[in-house]
């Protein structure tokens, strides 16, 4: 039996665009915080984990 993996978004910090989907463990207790490609921004932003 296969279970469903839960998954966040990644916004990025500075226009709130969300760009990333990613597989997240569930019994985390912080966010997810990684420096990625925003396209609307054009540059390397901080993307963080939203629910």
């Amino acid at each position: 039996m296969a279970l469903a993996q839960k998954k966040a978004a990644l916004a990025c910090e500075e226009c709130g665009s969300r760009n990333y989907m990613i597989a997240v463990n569930p019994h985390r207790t912080e966010r997810l915080e990684v420096k990625k490609f925003c396209k609307n921004c054009n540059r390397h932003t901080i993307h963080r984990e939203t629910k």
